[in-house]
């Protein structure tokens, strides 16, 4: 099983509790709302698996993160730490502020944040380990960590950098650059499942 990271497409976001985000959705809205902002109905169907297309995200999140939490600390702010590494839904949209939602059927609250805030923190922690650039900018099909895995370990060792000196944290940095752009190129929410 474990913990994944993937987007989802309308059916799901705007489904029943039983068949998808339904709750998370209507909550978001009614939450949009009060702030006086129009509510997240704009979300793309989802699309039929077509590896490479960039059309899906979908990430295992399998490496330690010890060494990620690390990375952080050293370029981002406390704020900024929380605001990276603390939501469980990104938007594609703006929000001034995290918002948290309780929902009653969950073990927990969510906390939805805007990818175009959580961009430039991620492009941040890829400046500072020199990610390269050949990382998989599509992720349909755990591309992401299957690079790391496999295909990272040679460049790793021909292409200097700190990116290579710790591959489970370059990953982790991968991951949530590759999910703010995702959710800002398809204007749809990624989500921790």
């Amino acid at each position: 099983m474990g913990v994944y990271l993937v987007s989802v497409g309308a059916e799901e976001w705007f489904g029943g509790e039983e068949d998808g985000w339904g709750e998370v959705a209507s909550a978001l809205n009614a939450e949009l709302g009060r702030r006086g902002l129009p509510p997240y109905e704009e979300v793309p169907p989802a699309t039929g698996f077509v590896r490479g297309s960039g059309q899906a995200f979908e990430e295992k999140l399998i490496p330690s993160m010890t060494g990620f939490f690390a990375l952080c600390e050293a370029h981002l702010s406390r704020e900024e730490q929380e605001l990276l590494c603390g939501w469980t839904v990104l938007v594609p949209f703006s929000l001034d502020e995290e918002i948290w939602l309780p929902i009653e059927s969950g073990e927990f609250d969510s906390m939805v944040v805007g990818a175009p805030e959580v961009l430039p923190l991620a492009e941040k922690l890829a400046a500072a380990i020199d990610l390269p650039p050949d990382t998989p900018a599509a992720c349909d099909n755990l591309d992401l960590g299957t690079w790391f895995r496999r295909r990272a370990k040679e460049p790793a060792g021909t292409r200097t950098g700190p990116w290579g000196e710790d591959l489970d944290s370059a990953f982790y940095v991968a991951l949530f650059l590759r999910a703010a752009q995702h959710s800002i190129r398809r204007g749809c929410p990624v989500v921790f499942t």
